[in-house]
């Protein structure tokens, strides 16, 4: 297979030097083209001077690793410094979650060395000075957090089987199945190393929090922590063999997430709603007292909210003056909120980031309570900015690293009508888009169901390379997205593939009354959730000419058995599949399959735990016996999204070689 040669045209933002060949398809290396530099994680110090970030820069051949950086910044001079890591310049190096000490003289922060089942938390000087190593251990760590006294506490994983995360590669399956699972727990990290669990090993921590009087607060469940946090409960730990259930969702329709103690320790904050994925957040605000006698007395602070909360913090203030930080998404636009406990008002607007994305949050403790974040949209590329607590406050650009780098797409905010709400999304044009011509377009459907497409900008990948072959590209956020409230949220349960093919549909004739898009040459693409809507629109309309399913679902009634997590099928399908099979079958492709006429690639990891590979195996195994164009290709050894350099590429090269065949015509 090979890519055709408009995708490695010279174009005015690259220059071709070279074509490489990997997994037998062609890529391209454009020498005069400059690499989008990444930031994740970021961290501000108390005293706001300084700004830590994991920050990495993509690779110039496709299939190559980005090698990620430990950076600490001064806020006042942006000057970078990189910490020498043990295991640099090896890519798979990888440090993570980098937390200051509460009096900001010293950065910890976790690191996985290479080919390693180890994981060690290392300290560091403010300058990035005095590195050393104060906990190696045998397992996984995640999630770092200082108490106000300097108390280091950490997620731990003794022995792990796996990385923690059902999006992560599952462990093999074999032996006896279901009866040695990992078990997270909290864990006070002692000055000599030692590490003392604070939390019972019968229940696997997913999130927590320090309460004032050296206790915790967190969300756990008994049993398999990939399959349970949709049933996890909020508990306060006394102890490591003590812990008290203070909340239980009445409504399964309501998971809880992002647990954050007040300052003065009288109760805890958390996000709850419909939320399909650990680490995908969305819902209403809700307190709950801390006190003994006060378990599942939850107060939901934003009733009626038209949007989605996603992240929460508390300031740094006195417990008398603390308030509440809102990260939330309406409609196509992110704002930061405030909320004052006591005052019986509903949270109100601080600062709107517009149509950009904004995240990463991180507030210092001291000063005028500066807030540092990413911020990044469609046509700018990413930065991080520093928000000041003053009133009306502007964010200012404190990195610069992508100056001058020019975005791949033209984007457009649409918004349309559909089953009587309003619907929002994004069109993508190639950049030099000529109007008087019609275009392809795809149809990328997102993950999910609850989550939504915000803006990012456009680095290596299968959407730039999209937009360089000249295709338009639909991101719709349709019901069962976050952004328009819980009642939309919950939009689809019992209704996968119905109403939100209808949005979707909707949402592409918008674009056609507003972009030269070529009716004739459409094609959807999606994975996880976003998998299943292209497997199901195929069985659905002829309306598309090609499909890239990636780790999709075929059929929900043997999907129920197969994947690892079965338990966020419940709040949607109302039931199990074994006492409820009539609700599981009005949604599979496979009841639908001999309406498919749409060629359809399909790509999943090996070890997908969330999608499993049978899924795929199964439509694909449908359309090849029913003579519709189709291939099936499983990445060994991956999980469910792409992790190794080579594996997206190659998926990248298939994808884009497909939807050439059979939207442009390209031979093969």
């Amino acid at each position: 297979m090979h890519a055709r040669a408009p995708f490695c045209a010279v174009t005015s933002a690259a220059v071709l030097t070279a074509a490489l060949v990997l997994h037998g398809v062609a890529t391209c290396v454009f020498a005069a083209e400059r690499q989008l530099h990444r930031y994740g994680e970021v961290a501000i110090s108390p005293d706001g001077s300084r700004i830590v970030a994991i920050e990495s820069t993509d690779p110039v051949v496709d299939g190559d690793r980005a090698r990620s950086d430990l950076v600490i910044r001064y806020v006042a001079a942006a000057k970078p410094v990189v910490v020498a890591l043990p295991c640099a310049p090896d890519p798979e190096c990888e440090p993570s979650f980098p937390t200051w000490s509460p009096d900001g003289k010293r950065l910890v922060f976790v690191l996985k060395s290479p080919k390693s089942t180890h994981r060690a938390v290392y300290d560091v000087d403010a300058d990035g000075g005095n590195l050393r190593r104060v906990l190696d251990f045998d397992g996984t760590l995640v999630a770092p957090r200082f108490s106000k006294s300097g108390r280091l506490a950490v997620l731990a994983t003794a022995g792990a089987h796996k990385e923690i995360g059902a999006t992560q590669p599952g462990a093999p399956i074999v032996g006896v199945i279901g009866t040695d699972t990992d078990e997270q727990r909290i864990a006070i990290v002692g000055d000599d190393g030692s590490v003392t669990y604070a939390s019972p090993p019968d229940l696997f921590v997913y999130e927590y929090d320090w309460r004032p009087d050296g206790g915790f607060v967190g969300t756990a469940a008994h049993g398999n922590g990939d399959d349970n946090w949709w049933i996890a409960r909020l508990y306060a730990f006394d102890g490591g063999a003590r812990a008290r259930e203070i909340y239980k969702p009445a409504d399964a329709q309501m998971q809880i997430a992002n647990p954050r103690v007040a300052p003065s320790g009288a109760y805890v904050a958390f996000i709850g709603g419909l939320m399909s994925d650990f680490g995908s957040t969305g819902g209403d605000v809700y307190t709950v007292p801390l006190g003994p006698g006060t378990a599942n007395a939850a107060t939901d602070v934003t009733p009626g909210f038209d949007a989605s909360a996603t992240s929460l913090a508390w300031n740094c203030a006195t417990s008398d003056s603390a308030t509440l930080d809102l990260t939330v998404l309406r409609g196509s636009a992110v704002a930061l909120y405030g909320w004052t406990p006591g005052m019986q008002t509903a949270p109100a607007e601080r600062t709107s980031f517009g149509e950009t994305t904004a995240g990463n949050f991180s507030r210092a403790c001291s000063g005028d309570g500066a807030v540092a974040f990413v911020r990044q949209s469609f046509e700018t590329p990413p930065e991080i900015y520093v928000l000041t607590n003053a009133p009306h406050a502007t964010p200012v650009q404190i990195t610069h690293e992508n100056d001058g780098l020019a975005p791949a797409t033209q984007a457009r905010s649409l918004a349309w009508t559909s089953g009587g709400a309003t619907v929002h999304g994004w069109l993508l044009a190639p950049p030099h888009a000529d109007v008087t011509k019609k275009h392809p377009l795809i149809l990328e459907v997102h993950g999910g169901p609850a989550a939504a497409t915000t803006p990012r900008f456009i680095g290596r990948g299968t959407e730039r390379d999209l937009l360089r072959a000249g295709y338009y590209l639909f991101l719709p956020n349709p019901r069962g997205s976050f952004g328009n409230g819980e009642r939309f949220t919950r939009g689809n349960v019992k209704d996968f593939g119905y109403g939100d093919l209808r949005d979707d549909l909707a949402g592409i004739d918008a674009a056609e009354k507003v972009a030269p898009i070529d009716e004739a040459r459409l094609g959807i693409t999606g994975g996880s959730y976003g998998g299943y809507m292209s497997m199901w629109t195929v069985t659905q309309t002829h309306r598309f000419k090609a499909a890239v399913a990636q780790a999709g679902i075929s059929d929900w009634i043997s999907y129920y058995g197969e994947n690892g997590i079965d338990q966020w099928m419940i709040p949607y399908f109302g039931a199990s599949a074994y006492d409820d099979p009539a609700v599981y079958r009005k949604s599979s492709p496979i009841e639908f399959i001999k309406n498919v006429r749409t060629p359809t690639l399909i790509l999943v990891g090996e070890r997908d735990v969330e999608c499993p590979a049978p899924q795929s195996e199964e439509f694909w195994h449908a359309l090849d016996t029913l003579g519709v164009a189709t291939q099936l290709v499983i990445y060994a050894g991956e999980g469910h999204g792409l992790r190794q350099p080579k594996d997206r590429a190659d998926a990248t090269q298939r994808a884009i070689a497909w939807f050439d065949r059979y939207l442009l015509g390209t031979a093969q």
